[in-house]
């Protein structure tokens, strides 16, 4: 219900701006532009789709292997002390908590390709123990909420564009972008925890974040001792090897409890494309949203407003010109992206703006299509209280962003 309401507030404001900018502007064009716009942006939800085909294939196959041979299960059993606190409605043995634990980890090393395909297999694992099938489960929000926090520990994307667009030390970022991503997935995670009245003090649960808070600090302290393309290089072979050796893992160990390998990936990878196929509609629907309410110049208007607010409360409002990064991750991956390049090539690079607008990508995820993505695939329609806590952990992120580009940058 909330997402509708958001969906349709997008094309009113769009409308309403728009036709402002035609009566009293005299821009006659714009109305085109948008519908331009809203084809253009069908037609890229429609391909990302048809491009995520392949590797939902390729994911949702080897997950499979790592189910028939086992895999998932022992990854579950090493996680599930935890996750059945955070998750307690959800059944002790199933295959969803290793599903879940794969796709944060794969958010963890940056690889977006490998995350997905292992998070809609966990929506689908926790959709098939729900009780209304419409409506989303508490563990599905919970999970979800994770997921949108976007905990990232080795952003490499951030730092390619980085350093293309001629930044001095493209790796500047990664300590601000851990550091706000962090704190992003631990206000989502106390949000959700609120609303489901999960004890966060309980032994268990401080251990393991204890436990991850001590890895993302080595993290830290081993990452910060590297230089410009040694950091780059180290983060992307880390990423690799571990994903490789992951798949190598399910495949020797299905193979040694002698389980016909070939047959259970293609059982697999039919999911996948059946999956692919249902989200078409889902991401279509957000991404043209999205496309009319930036091409109607709201967004503009939005972003006018803002500075001005900041300015007569007395505040430094350099940090504004690289704010439309965090409006618009929550609203798509590509348009954030497309922020951040701008901002980098409008400022500079290693200017704060440009700085600020790649920790405020790496800081969170694009909550409204995870929503549309992972709903969407397997149905759901009332996502309860989903976004305001994704909300929540953006909103976090942002913050911790801002705060921590002062101490680095400014």
């Amino acid at each position: 219900m909330v997402l509708n309401y958001i969906w349709i507030a997008f094309f009113v404001i769009a409308f309403v701006v728009a036709l402002g900018e035609w009566l009293i502007g005299g821009n006659a064009l714009i109305f085109g532009e948008m519908m331009n716009s809203a084809f253009e942006m069908a037609k890229t939800g429609f391909e990302i789709s048809l491009g995520l085909t392949g590797v939902l294939t390729l994911w949702m196959g080897i997950m499979k292997i790592g189910e028939r041979g086992g895999a998932v299960n022992v990854m579950s059993r090493a996680i599930a002390p935890f996750f059945r606190r955070l998750f307690p409605d959800l059944p002790k043995d199933s295959p969803a908590h290793g599903s879940m634990m794969l796709n944060i980890a794969s958010n963890m090393l940056g690889l977006d390709n490998a995350a997905t395909p292992m998070g809609l297999k966990a929506m689908q694992q926790m959709q098939e123990v729900n009780p209304d099938k419409a409506k989303a489960s508490n563990a599905q929000i919970m999970f979800l909420v994770l997921n949108t926090s976007g905990l990232t520990v080795i952003p490499v994307s951030i730092m390619v564009y980085r350093a293309q667009l001629g930044a001095a030390d493209p790796t500047d970022v990664f300590i601000p972008i851990l550091i706000s991503t962090y704190f992003s997935t631990l206000a989502g995670l106390i949000a959700v925890a609120v609303y489901q009245r999960i004890k966060l003090w309980d032994k268990v649960i401080l251990a393991y974040l204890g436990a991850v808070t001590a890895v993302i600090a080595w993290v830290i302290w081993y990452f910060s001792s590297l230089e410009g393309e040694a950091l780059t290089r180290a983060s992307n072979v880390a990423s690799n090897v571990i994903l490789f050796s992951i798949i190598i893992a399910f495949i020797g160990m299905a193979a040694w409890r002698r389980i016909n390998v070939y047959d259970a990936f293609i059982e697999g990878a039919k999911d996948g494309f059946s999956t692919a196929v249902k989200i078409i509609p889902y991401l279509i629907a957000i991404l043209v949203a999205v496309g009319v309410f930036r091409a109607s110049g709201a967004m503009d208007v939005l972003m006018g407003g803002i500075e001005n607010l900041v300015v007569a409360m007395g505040f430094d409002a350099s940090w504004v010109d690289a704010f439309p990064t965090a409006l618009m991750k929550p609203l798509s991956g590509s348009g954030a992206r497309g922020m951040m390049i701008d901002t980098m090539t409008t400022f500079g690079a290693d200017s704060f703006a440009g700085r600020l607008a790649c920790t405020f990508q790496g800081a969170t995820d694009t909550t409204f299509y995870i929503i549309a993505v992972y709903f969407g695939s397997v149905g759901i329609r009332n996502t309860r209280y989903a976004i305001p806590c994704g909300l929540i952990a953006d909103l976090a992120g942002v913050i911790a962003a801002i705060v921590v580009a002062y101490l680095f940058f400014a």
